[in-house]
């Protein structure tokens, strides 16, 4: 397919970062979020010239987990742009016809390229393993990045109350419009205490972490018993101490997650197409500028998505 724009995320970052990378068998071609046009197809039921955008995870298609609808736990499974799997910072890429997602006319491809990976990562962890409902408390780390902008939204749509961390008072101000019911700034103020105050000292029922050692202690003092953490990245780092006695006289859930299904695209994928759901797109570059905007993501200066256009 012909890529029309491709997002960036964090994942694009590891290297250059100095966090924990492999050695590249191929020329590395970054970018996991792509939408653009099939220009050619190998298999029945794909038109040329369609609009499509893709589920960043590509999987085998044939173990037990995949054919059960977990293709995100496949043995093989893996993201575009990393180690096997080119990326879309190019004019073309190539994916197998499962990972294919036909977006309607309405939907523009900058939009389209800032939905799949984030949104999907944050509804496996929201809906399938924090399993969120009406009334929860929800704590959202980093409510300015990709994925915390899309659990702002989702966290909201299944009727919790969401409270976001961010690091500058104007990302504070955009995350209580996309949504959230506070914010706190994670810099200047200690989360867990400010969540004693904004819950009368109960906690949150579900933290989304994905900041990792900077954060990791404080969100998980911030859950109230019973409460859910679920944790899918360690920007700023992967240790993260942990007092076993509140784990276990709390009853707290630990939970690991990665990505998201096929399926959970899809359903997420329909909240999108009718407007319910929004990717924020922070800025756009034209490709030969992605150094920049990789620096613009390094430098935490985004709120939501930076895409570049090919």
């Amino acid at each position: 397919m012909k890529v029309r724009a491709c997002a960036l995320n964090h994942l694009d970052l590891w290297e250059r970062k100095g966090l924990p990378h492999v050695t590249f068998p191929m020329p590395h071609i970054s970018g996991s979020d792509v939408a653009g046009e099939v220009v050619e197809v190998n298999a029945g039921g794909v038109t040329p010239g369609g609009r499509v955008m893709l589920q960043a995870g590509v999987s085998c298609g044939r173990c037990e987990a995949c054919l059960s609808g977990r293709d995100n736990t496949c043995a093989q499974y893996e993201v575009l742009g990393y180690r096997n799997h080119p990326g879309g910072y190019a004019e073309y890429v190539k994916v197998p016809v499962a990972n294919l997602v036909p977006i309607p006319d309405s939907i523009d491809f900058v939009h389209a390229a800032a939905f799949p990976l984030t949104f999907v990562t944050a509804w496996h962890m929201l809906v399938t393993l924090a399993r969120v409902r009406q009334g929860d408390d929800v704590l959202v780390v980093a409510g300015g990045s990709g994925v915390g902008q899309a659990a702002i939204q989702i966290a909201t749509l299944h009727g919790a109350r969401v409270i976001a961390t961010a690091g500058t008072p104007e990302k504070m101000e955009r995350a209580l419009a996309l949504g959230a019911a506070a914010a706190i700034d994670h810099h200047q103020q200690d989360i867990a205490e400010e969540i004693k105050r904004l819950t009368n000292k109960r906690g949150v029922d579900v933290v989304i972490e994905h900041v990792g050692q900077a954060t990791w202690a404080r969100s998980v003092r911030a859950l109230a018993r019973g409460g859910r953490l679920v944790t899918c990245g360690a920007t700023t780092g992967p240790n993260g101490t942990l007092d076993l006695t509140a784990l276990f006289a709390k009853q707290l859930s630990i939970l690991g997650s990665y990505m998201g299904t096929k399926g959970e695209l899809l359903e997420a994928s329909r909240h999108f197409f009718a407007g319910r759901l929004t990717p924020v797109v922070d800025r756009t570059y034209p490709l030969a500028d992605a150094a920049a905007a990789q620096q613009r993501l390094e430098q935490s200066g985004q709120f939501g998505k930076v895409v570049l256009e090919v």
